[in-house]
């Protein structure tokens, strides 16, 4: 076992294994946002993120049971914490569904915050369901 100010543990320390998760998270999400471009209309990329970590987030959270083992605690920090805390983007979820509805477009405002939050429970409880398969 490592001790407290080895560099084994100061890597495995939360906040390292939540930065680390984090820094991917945001260039994945960064990284999709380039290769798909300016959008206008319906925010593709902010649902594409959302809805996958959301997935993402409940897959591992089905797979790792709960309450998450000691061994696997970092796991848990790692991906769901900094990596699908960083690829989903809620507040950004906010910001375009006001955009769009002071453009004029409040029902597809709507339809998307609908369709995000709807769509991102589901894609949780998907996830869930199939990370608890054994």
């Amino acid at each position: 076992m490592p001790g407290p100010h080895t560099l084994a543990a100061r890597w495995s320390s939360p906040v390292v294994l939540v930065a680390v998760g984090g820094a991917a998270g945001t260039a994945a999400r960064l990284a999709l946002v380039r290769l798909l471009g300016p959008q206008h209309g319906w925010p593709v990329p902010t649902t594409l993120v959302n809805l996958s970590g959301a997935l993402a987030l409940g897959l591992l959270l089905g797979r790792l049971g709960e309450p998450v083992p000691v061994g696997l605690q970092r796991w848990r920090l790692l991906v769901g914490t900094g990596f699908c805390g960083a690829l989903t983007t809620w507040s950004t979820l906010a910001v375009e569904v006001d955009r769009l509805a002071r453009d004029g477009r409040a029902g597809l405002a709507a339809a998307y915050l609908l369709t995000s939050v709807a769509g991102g429970l589901l894609a949780a409880a998907v996830g869930l369901a199939l990370g608890r398969r054994r």
